[in-house]
């Protein structure tokens, strides 16, 4: 009898994954790609669920509380002056680098991400739909003045250095593990135009995508011929309700994802690998 290695049974394993997934880009060069935070950890950025689709940590700022009550938005603020940096530091992995190749090549079709980092962006992929936004814009409550998160940031530096050098376990989305008795002497930055409330540019939990990035992410699942869901559990409805929809117009839904996602009664199979090993292996398979 033939014996075979656990990691030469792997390596059949991935070899077998990977030309289905190539496989499948070949029926569907249209395929529409619906990313999330699990591509860019590879960038050094926490993603915000474990394996089984749980969120991990603490319960994450919900947007009508933000808008409410100045405590919370205190707490926010102060965290993300010291979790920020690290997010506006991260670079593309060979994820995202895979993807804008794929793109350029005509090998996929549109872009639709849940993340507000931006790495798609500098990766070299166009025409982003971005269902949450973007950390790195800022708007004004008030006057409605759209603001740069660098502009903002440096306001934060300037009233805040007691802050300044301060370390803090990173977080989600340019968030950061800090302790309540930092927050007693913090200020909370302004509209640099009118003095007005500042929120990031960004749909927190607890708000709706706006309808006009709703209907664009829509439009490109109606174009496309498929899904594939790539570093997202899918477990807000933002991002499911694409898989539901592809299902429910009979086009085939597959993901690349470690772990659990909401739309797993729907895949038509489920690699479960990491996107930044994967994707390069795919862009290069398919040449």
């Amino acid at each position: 009898m033939q014996n075979f290695s656990s990691a030469s049974l792997q390596a059949a394993s991935d070899d077998l994954a990977l030309e289905q997934l190539a496989q499948f880009l070949r029926r569907h060069p249209d395929v529409l790609l619906l990313t999330g935070a699990g591509i860019s950890t590879a960038s050094g950025i926490p993603d915000y669920r474990d394996t089984q689709g749980v969120r991990r940590g603490n319960a994450p700022v919900q947007g009508p509380d933000f808008r409410r009550q100045e405590a919370v938005r205190r707490r926010y603020w102060a965290r993300s002056m010291v979790g920020w940096p690290t997010l506006a530091r991260a670079t593309p992995n060979p994820g995202h680098l895979a993807i804008a190749q794929l793109a350029q090549r005509q090998r996929i079709g549109g872009l639709v991400t849940q993340n507000v980092d931006g790495l798609h962006q500098q990766a070299g992929s166009t025409a982003v739909t971005e269902l949450h936004g973007s950390i790195h814009g800022v708007v004004c409550l008030d006057c409605h003045t759209r603001h740069t998160r660098r502009l903002i940031q440096d306001q934060l530096e300037r009233d805040n250095p007691q802050l300044l050098g301060a370390t803090a376990t990173p977080a989600p989305d340019g968030d950061a593990l800090l302790e309540p008795s930092q927050l007693a002497t913090f200020h909370v930055p302004v509209c640099p135009r009118c003095g007005g409330t500042l929120q990031p540019d960004v749909v927190f939990f607890g708000d709706g995508v706006p309808a006009a990035c709703a209907a664009e992410a829509e439009s490109k699942m109606h174009t496309a011929s498929a899904l594939l869901v790539v570093g997202s559990s899918v477990m807000v409805y933002s991002s499911f309700r694409l898989c539901r929809m592809a299902a429910e117009a009979g086009k085939p839904v597959a993901a690349i994802n470690l772990g659990k996602t909401r739309a797993d009664h729907l895949l038509a199979f489920k690699t479960e690998a990491p996107a930044q090993d994967i994707l390069p292996a795919l862009a290069a398979m398919l040449g």
